[in-house]
C-alpha cells in the first residue's frame, strides 16, 4: 500500500529537531502561513531574509528583514525555509544554490484551504491515491505522482529533480493542438495560455472562450483578444452552476473565490457558456475551484470528450480528488500528470485525452 511514497517524516517534524537557527526566506502570505505552523509545532523563527532587491531596512512580523549575505555573516550555519513560489529558471537556480550551502526546506502549505499534507494524510486517503496511481497512463506520470507526494510531505526539492516537463513537451506529446480547436480557457488571466496555444497552431482555431474573474486581469485579457476574431471573453468565475459568489481580488494570478471576499461576481458554468456547442480543449486553472468547474462542464465532457488540462495544486485534496472526478465524468479518458518548472510543486497538472 502506497509503495510509490518513500517519505514519511514531514519537514515540520524535522524542523522541530533542528539545532541550527531557522531563517525564513521571503515575506507575505506564504511566510505568515509557515509562521503559523511553526507556532503549532513549537519551531522557533530566528529571523527573516529576502532577496537583496527587496531589502529596504523594513520589518516583517517583528523581525528586521535581512539580506542572505547578512545572515551568512551572522551565523556559522543555519536552516533556510522558503516562503514564496519560484517559477522561472534564474530564481529556481538561486534557490538550488542556497540548498547546496544550507539545509533547505520548502514546506507545502495549500494555496486554498487548510490542513497540512503529511504521510498520515496520505494514509487516510490511501485508497484514493492508489486509485489515481493505477489509473495513470504512463510510467512517467506515475514517477511524477510519487515524487510530488514525496515533496509535499518532506519539503525536499530533490524530489522535483528529473520530473520537470516543458509546456512545449506537454503540448507536443499529450495535448497535440490542431488547427480546429474550440478552446475553453478557465482562468484566462491576461491571455497568456491563449497566446501559447496560438503560437503552436500558427494562429489557427475555430473558437475560443476565455473566462477570467479578476477585473484588472480581464482588462488585460480583452486588450489582447480585442482584434482577434471568434474569441469570446467573459468577466466571470468558473463554477458548477450560474450564480453569484464572493470574490477576493488580489494582484496578478492570485485572485480567487473566497468567503472573505468583499465583492460578489457572476459565476458561470462551462455548459451554460457553451449552450450545447462543442469544446475540443478545456484548461482549468481557477485557484481552487477546479472541482466545481469540472462539474460545470460535465455535459460538455460527456458529449464532446474535450482534452483537459487541470491544475492539481491549489488544495490538498486536488491531487487525488480531481483525477478521480475526471475519470468518473468520462471513463474513456487516458490520464497523465506532468510538473512544469516550479518550486514548490505548483504547476503540477492533470492532462486527460481520449483513448
Amino acid at each position: 500500500m502506497l509503495d510509490f511514497i518513500t517519505e514519511k517524516t514531514t519537514c515540520w517534524e524535522r524542523l522541530q529537531k533542528e539545532t541550527k537557527p531557522v531563517y525564513i526566506y521571503g515575506m507575505g502570505d506564504g511566510a505568515m502561513k509557515i509562521m503559523s505552523v511553526f507556532k503549532k509545532y513549537g519551531i522557533k523563527t530566528s529571523g527573516i531574509f529576502a532577496s537583496d532587491d527587496f531589502v529596504r531596512g523594513h520589518y516583517f512580523e517583528g523581525f528586521k528583514v535581512l539580506k542572505l549575505s547578512e545572515v551568512e555573516e551572522k551565523e556559522e550555519d543555519f536552516v533556510v525555509v522558503l516562503a514564496f513560489a519560484a517559477g522561472y529558471e534564474e530564481l529556481v537556480n538561486r534557490i538550488k544554490d542556497i540548498s547546496r550551502r544550507h539545509t533547505l526546506y520548502v514546506p507545502d502549505v495549500p494555496v486554498i484551504g487548510t490542513g497540512l499534507f503529511t504521510y498520515d494524510y496520505c494514509v487516510e486517503h490511501a485508497q484514493e491515491l492508489e486509485a489515481v496511481y493505477n489509473l495513470l497512463e504512463d510510467d512517467f506520470s506515475k514517477k511524477v505522482y510519487g515524487s510530488i507526494l514525496d515533496f509535499k510531505i518532506s519539503g525536499d526539492i530533490k524530489h522535483l529533480e528529473n520530473i520537470t516537463s516543458t509546456k512545449i513537451e506537454i503540448y507536443k506529446d499529450i495535448i497535440k493542438p490542431n488547427l480546429n480547436e474550440h478552446y475553453v480557457d478557465l482562468g484566462a488571466y491576461n491571455g497568456d495560455t491563449i497566446k501559447e496555444l496560438l503560437e503552436i497552431t500558427r494562429n489557427k482555431y475555430v473558437k475560443i472562450y476565455a473566462v477570467e474573474p479578476d477585473r484588472k486581469n480581464f482588462k488585460k485579457l480583452t486588450k489582447y483578444v480585442n482584434e482577434k476574431e471568434h474569441i469570446y471573453a467573459y468577466n466571470n468565475a468558473a463554477w458548477c452552476i450560474d450564480t453569484q459568489l464572493p470574490f477576493s481580488s488580489k494582484s496578478g494570478r492570485q485572485s480567487s473565490l473566497s468567503n472573505m471576499g468583499t465583492k460578489y461576481i457572476e459565476a458561470r458554468s462551462v455548459d451554460s457558456i457553451l449552450e450545447g456547442r462543442e469544446a475540443t480543449l478545456i484548461k482549468m486553472d481557477v485557484e481552487g475551484a477546479e472541482r466545481e468547474a469540472l462539474w460545470g462542464a460535465c455535459q460538455t465532457i460527456s458529449r464532446y470528450n474535450p482534452r483537459l488540462m487541470v491544475a492539481l495544486y491549489h488544495r490538498n485534496e486536488d491531487i487525488f480528488e480531481l483525477p478521480l472526478l475526471v475519470h468518473k465524468l468520462n471513463p474513456k479518458y487516458k490520464l497523465y500528470i506532468r510538473h512544469q518548472l516550479y518550486i514548490p510543486a505548483w504547476e503540477t497538472n492533470l492532462y486527460a485525452v481520449m483513448k
